[in-house]
């Protein structure tokens, strides 16, 4: 008899996802095999949870779609994006089919999980298990909404004979809704915190939690708040898809939502003596959030996630691709030391010259290294990889020397970005274009030469911190004098080493405006390359403004001729790129082969 194959028997969700099923390696199992044992069950829902990987550090958010960062090759997708160089037809990062693909799976997965004998599986484990995939669906749907904005709303396995086009989307208000409704159900059966160690990458009640309080945070903003050029945003039959009025209790709400993460006391800000550290060290604290394996900031992470390929793009030659680069507009961004910004006159910072001497603190700048880089915040050492400071990723003075010019192999390992240099120009087709690289995520036990980079810590989707800083923006946003905005503000900046916001900018506590642009700017080098750049940009309305279009970097191209580190036309700012906006770009397109596939859905305005 002719068994038949699982995936085939089973329902699709919806038909764009068909061409992702034929690629999953449980293909070749029965129906009766999958639900005959443990091991094949658990094996289904790992693979369910394999749609999560979609944000490892490469995807448009993290790298190359806002002005916090670029990538060096012009044939990439985030590249291609931001010269306005796309379509419904291009296909970039088109994530549809697969958030459908892993949607259809946790259906299948909840519908199936009790045919599993209870010799194999306890009911226990199958109630975690439910609720586990009750957080993936509404997970991937939430990943949905923020991208395409309203999906097609999808409660149940279709049948392979069902009317594709007669399913609509949803409305912003819908969606939310049942991603709500998922957080809550699935959190019901979910811990605060897992007991093992081996349960890490699970969702837990705060996971939900937080989930909800994003959602919260996309229907305040002004992307989905009253939008007026979502007016006409309608389905077929006339229906409206986004709400059509502000309304301003809902950073009420997205507040409350983030303060019920923050009051369940799971997390906690992230700090170097949590790790064995004798006394408290900002740089450290800053830097080993995203280099630990597991820690108490974490809501979400990735357990395992392609490390190697993000250092290697992310590293500088030799050795790596220089292929991610920060931007200048980010490193303007950080504060000096003393908590003020470099544009404040009363920050001590200075545009030129060099260093007279080192830092006094071991991770700050050091003697002979542009003043630009001296005195500033202890994130932007963490960060950044600029001119002249030491390679990371890399572990003896021999491996350091690799990185260095003949007169420069002093065992430090100082990168070269100036044009002759061994990382410049002249010597790489793929190379820092803006002068500087990410440093966040680097381990200092790597050595990207070699090809040895760890693979303990998780990548983070969810951290404490964002969560933070979610609920001082939508509290400043609706009661802007409430004394938790200092308090929770100060968290964030206490960890990082700088002085409490009123001590430095007094005039801006209870002034919503000027506090919101230091909330922004704590948002946007707290979170630098974590995708939350990109996503506040677009909820806010910003990514347009030809302020934040405009992409600065220093003069890479500048002949050095042979002055070295000592050449400093490099440090002069050059606007790499005027970037091509236009306001659909707010919304990603629905691919064209699925617009064709469901004739009732409309495509995103303007595309």
């Amino acid at each position: 008899m002719i068994k038949k194959i699982i995936f085939p028997l089973l329902a699709i969700c919806f038909a764009s996802c068909t061409k992702y099923l034929d690629k999953q390696p449980d293909n070749l199992l029965t129906e009766e095999m999958v639900w005959q044992t443990k091991a094949n069950a658990e094996g289904y829902l790992y693979n369910t949870y394999s749609h999560m990987y979609l944000t490892d550090g490469g995807d448009f958010a993290t790298m190359g779609a806002s002005d916090e960062s670029h990538v060096s090759i012009g044939t990439t997708a985030a590249r291609q994006m931001v010269a306005g160089n796309w379509s419904p037809a291009s296909g970039y990062f088109n994530n549809w089919g697969s958030m459908y693909a892993g949607i259809r799976k946790t259906f299948v997965f909840e519908q199936n999980i009790d045919k599993v004998p209870s010799n194999q599986l306890s009911d226990e484990l199958k109630a975690q298990y439910k609720a586990e995939v009750r957080f993936l669906r509404g997970y991937y749907y939430f990943f949905l909404l923020r991208q395409f904005g309203p999906f097609v709303l999808v409660k149940d396995i279709m049948s392979r004979n069902d009317d594709y086009n007669k399913y609509p989307r949803a409305s912003f208000d819908e969606c939310a809704a049942y991603i709500n409704e998922m957080m809550d159900a699935a959190a019901a059966g979910l811990p605060v915190a897992w007991e093992s160690i081996s349960n890490n990458g699970r969702p837990t009640k705060g996971t939900c939690l937080t989930i909800k309080a994003k959602v919260a945070q996309l229907a305040a903003s002004e992307l989905w708040n009253g939008n007026p050029n979502f007016a006409n945003f309608k389905n077929q039959d006339g229906k409206p898809l986004a709400p059509a009025s502000k309304n301003p209790d809902r950073w009420r709400d997205a507040a409350a939502a983030a303060k019920a993460v923050i009051d369940l006391n799971a997390y906690k800000l992230f700090v170097n003596t949590d790790n064995g550290g004798s006394s408290f060290n900002p740089y450290e604290s800053v830097r080993d959030v995203h280099t630990t394996a597991w820690n108490d900031e974490i809501i979400l992470g990735v357990v395992t996630w392609w490390r190697w390929g993000f250092t290697k793009c992310a590293s500088p030659q030799p050795g790596g691709y220089g292929m991610y680069c920060a931007t200048q507009n980010l490193v303007d961004a950080f504060a000096m030391k003393n908590g003020r910004i470099i544009s404040d006159p009363a920050s001590t910072y200075q545009e030129t010259g060099f260093a007279d001497d080192n830092q006094a603190e071991s991770w700050g700048h050091k003697k002979g290294q542009w003043n630009m880089y001296a005195n500033r915040e202890p994130r932007f050492y963490a960060f950044i990889q600029y001119n002249g400071k030491t390679i990371v990723p890399a572990t003896t003075p021999d491996e350091r020397n690799r990185y260095s010019s003949g007169g420069n192999a002093d065992g430090t390992g100082r990168i070269e970005f100036y044009y002759s240099g061994k990382s410049g120009q002249r010597e790489n087709g793929s190379n820092s274009i803006t002068g500087y690289m990410p440093l966040k995520r680097i381990s200092s036990t790597s050595n990207i030469y070699t090809e040895l980079v760890p693979h303990k810590a998780p990548f983070i989707l969810f951290r404490y911190a964002e969560i933070l800083l979610d609920y001082v923006e939508a509290l400043n946003e609706y009661d802007p004098s409430n004394p938790d905005i200092v308090k929770y503000l100060n968290q964030v900046r206490t960890r990082a080493g700088l002085p409490g916001i009123e001590t430095v900018y007094g005039g801006a506590v209870g002034n919503k405006d000027e506090m919101r642009k230091h909330i922004l700017r704590e948002r946007m080098v707290e979170l630098c390359f974590e995708g939350d750049r990109y996503w506040t940009l677009t909820r806010r309305l910003l990514l347009g403004k030809a302020e934040y279009s405009a992409v600065y970097a220093l003069d890479v191209n500048a002949p050095d001729n042979g002055q070295g580190f000592s050449f400093t036309g490099l440090y002069t700012r050059k606007l790499l790129q005027q970037r091509y906006w236009k306001d659909k770009m707010y919304l990603f397109p629905i691919g064209q082969g699925d617009m064709e596939r469901d004739r009732a859905l409309v495509q995103n305005p303007g595309w």
